[in-house]
């Protein structure tokens, strides 16, 4: 079978499946992630989009292993002929000294029977010899025996080399051009397919994944979902109010294993967890206010302030876990958002979506869900996803659709691993729930239901 017909294959198998997700955090280089699925009306999976980075092929680590694994046993087969050539010339010369050995007992054995007519002299020579060669016996046996493993070992190394040879030509020989060709050409189709999907609705989340551990038990860690390509930064907000200094790791390994970071100096504090980064810019709650504030990190300076008309703050319509997380700001594939609560929606969630550049609210939609008692929450495709608490046993309960401009009360579990969540936010380039759970830094992959525009 041809490589990219064994590719294909298995994205076609993959079309089978009713839930597929994501594998996080994965090594993109390690293969190919399966990023989203797409069902028809009658629940069918129609469509799965599997996109892996551009010359994967070429780096693929599974075939840089085989590669050194064939080298590895050319290598062995090399010094197995070697030895093998050793053995077998020291094996007719042991042969031979068998022989003699045979005929030396056959001899002494003569000279036993008839001493008599045979000096003591002759007798006394032949003895000392038989004793000399006798210890050769079971070395012998032995010599023969390693002889006959190392053209055992020959032989599998053949064989072993023939399954490389013949999965190396599967998979396109040393050069990688015509692989890399064939597996271009599927990507481009497959990402023709990713770019038809629709927005989708949230239908399952996945195990936690925990990236670190470290912090205070109130924070938020993020990425830019508006980043270039190649720019994999982490952005890290120790606590919930009072606090300046965000940290930026070069990536997210630097994150996970390393302190290798920059420390910018924000000209507020920061109220709550809410923070977000868009587009190369933070923006969050200033602390004690109802004020947006866009932070330009590239060059330290305010882009942009504004004030949210009758948002609570300083803890008036907090998340039922408190920390003055009463404006939180997110970003899904529609843009910036921000969730607060007013006076005027009797403390319940008010959402708006905000011009990224000016601040300025483009559209509001009011909930009839008390901002106290959500846990937290994130939004996917324009809708809003509120779980029903922080703490023990968490679930996503509420989903507000900003395209209908109604509600329902859904059932989705999600794993508080850590009992605590302070901060949760979706990621629209990762696809993945972005979470800080009692000081851990932790990811959650997402399952969506998508329809084929």
């Amino acid at each position: 079978m041809e490589p990219a017909e064994k590719v294909l294959r298995v994205a076609l198998l993959l079309l089978m499946g009713t839930e597929l997700t994501q594998v996080f955090p994965a090594n993109p280089e390690d293969g190919w992630q399966v990023f989203s699925s797409a069902q028809d009306t009658e629940g069918r999976c129609v469509c799965t989009v599997v996109a892996p980075q551009q010359t994967v092929c070429s780096r693929d680590a599974r075939t840089k292993q085989l590669k050194q694994l064939l080298e590895k046993v050319q290598n062995m087969t090399q010094s197995i002929e070697v030895l093998d050539q050793r053995t077998q010339r020291d094996l007719q010369y042991v042969e031979r000294m068998e022989v003699q050995l045979k005929g030396l007992e056959n001899k002494f054995k003569q000279v036993e029977d008839g001493h008599e007519s045979n000096t003591a002299r002759q007798y006394k020579a032949i003895k000392a010899k038989m004793d000399e060669l006798r210890p050769l016996i079971p070395v012998l046996e032995a010599y023969k025996a390693d002889a006959r493993l190392v053209v055992q070992f020959r032989e599998e190394a053949a064989n072993v080399t023939a399954l490389l040879s013949n999965l190396q030509e599967q998979l396109g020989g040393l050069d990688y051009q015509d692989l890399n060709s064939r597996v271009s050409n599927l990507e481009e189709r497959l990402r023709a397919c990713m770019q038809k999907l629709a927005c989708g609705k949230l239908t399952g989340i996945s195990e936690p994944v925990t990236i670190k551990m470290s912090g205070s038990r109130f924070g938020s860690w993020m990425t830019d979902p508006a980043a270039p390509p190649g720019d994999n930064r982490v952005w890290y907000m120790d606590g919930y109010h009072n606090n300046r200094f965000v940290r930026e790791y070069p990536s997210m390994e630097d994150f996970m294993t390393t302190d290798n970071f920059t420390s910018h100096r924000l000209p507020h504090p920061w109220s709550g967890t809410g923070q977000v980064v868009y587009n190369g810019s933070i923006y969050y709650n200033k602390f004690q206010s109802h004020t947006i504030i866009r932070f330009d990190l590239s060059t330290s300076l305010i882009s942009r302030t504004r004030q949210l008309d009758f948002a609570g703050y300083n803890n008036m319509y907090h998340y039922s876990w408190g920390g003055h997380s009463d404006i939180d700001l997110m970003v899904d594939e529609g843009g910036l958002w921000a969730v607060y609560a007013t006076n005027q929606n009797a403390g319940n969630i008010v959402l708006s979506q905000l011009s990224p550049n000016t601040l300025q609210i483009i559209r509001s939609w009011t909930t009839n869900h008390p901002k106290r008692s959500a846990g937290e929450s994130f939004m996917i495709c324009g809708t809003l996803y509120v779980t029903n608490g922080y703490s023990g046993g968490t679930k996503v309960y509420y989903a507000y659709s900003t395209n209908s401009s109604t509600y329902e009360y859904i059932d989705i579990p999600l794993i508080n691993q850590y009992s605590h969540l302070s901060m949760l936010d979706y990621n629209p380039r990762d696809r993945a729930l972005y979470a800080w759970n009692n000081g851990h830094q932790v990811l959650y992959n997402v399952t969506l239901f998508h329809i084929i525009k």
